[in-house]
C-alpha cells in the first residue's frame, strides 16, 4: 500500500535511495532530501510497509502566479503502478489556484503529461551537469 503525503517532515535521509535512475549524476540521497525541503511544494509517495519513499514530485512557487516542477520520480521498482499519475494530480491540485504551471520533459514524456491537460511548448534551459558532483559533495557534509 502507498501512502500520499504533502511534507518529508519525520522522514530520514535513508528514505530516500534508489533514485535517479537514467541520470548523469544522480543525486545522492541527502542531496534529493534538501532539494525538496527546499521545494515551495512537495508530495511523496511512501511504501506503507517500509516508510520508504517510492516517488515524489515538487514545485518551486511564487504563490501568487506561477509554478514549476521540476521533479517527477518513481521509484523504478514500483513504476507502472500509477503512483507517477496520481503524484501529478495530486500537485496540480496543490497549485490549482495559479495561472501557469510549467515544466520542461522530455519529448518522450509529453503523451504522459498531455493527460493532465498540460501542453507543449517551446522552452530554453541551461543545464550544468559538471556541477551535479559537486552538490552531491557540498550535500555531504
Amino acid at each position: 500500500m502507498v501512502e500520499y503525503r504533502t511534507t518529508i517532515e519525520g522522514l530520514d535521509v535513508s528514505a530516500f535511495h534508489g533514485f535517479g535512475v537514467g541520470w548523469r549524476v544522480p543525486l545522492a540521497p541527502n542531496t534529493l532530501k534538501r532539494v525538496l525541503e527546499g521545494s515551495s511544494h512537495v508530495v511523496v509517495a511512501i511504501d506503507a510497509t517500509t516508510g520508504n519513499v517510492v516517488g515524489f514530485i515538487n514545485a518551486i512557487s511564487d504563490g501568487v502566479l506561477c509554478a514549476f516542477i521540476p521533479l517527477l520520480e518513481v521509484h523504478p521498482s514500483f513504476q507502472h503502478e500509477g503512483i507517477g499519475s496520481e503524484l501529478v494530480r495530486r500537485m496540480l491540485e496543490e497549485l490549482n489556484e495559479l495561472y501557469a504551471v510549467d515544466l520542461v520533459c522530455d519529448a518522450a514524456m509529453e503523451g504522459f503529461y498531455s493527460r493532465f491537460g498540460l501542453q507543449s511548448v517551446s522552452a530554453m534551459v541551461l543545464r550544468r551537469f559538471d556541477r551535479l558532483e559537486s552538490i552531491n559533495l557540498r550535500e555531504a557534509h
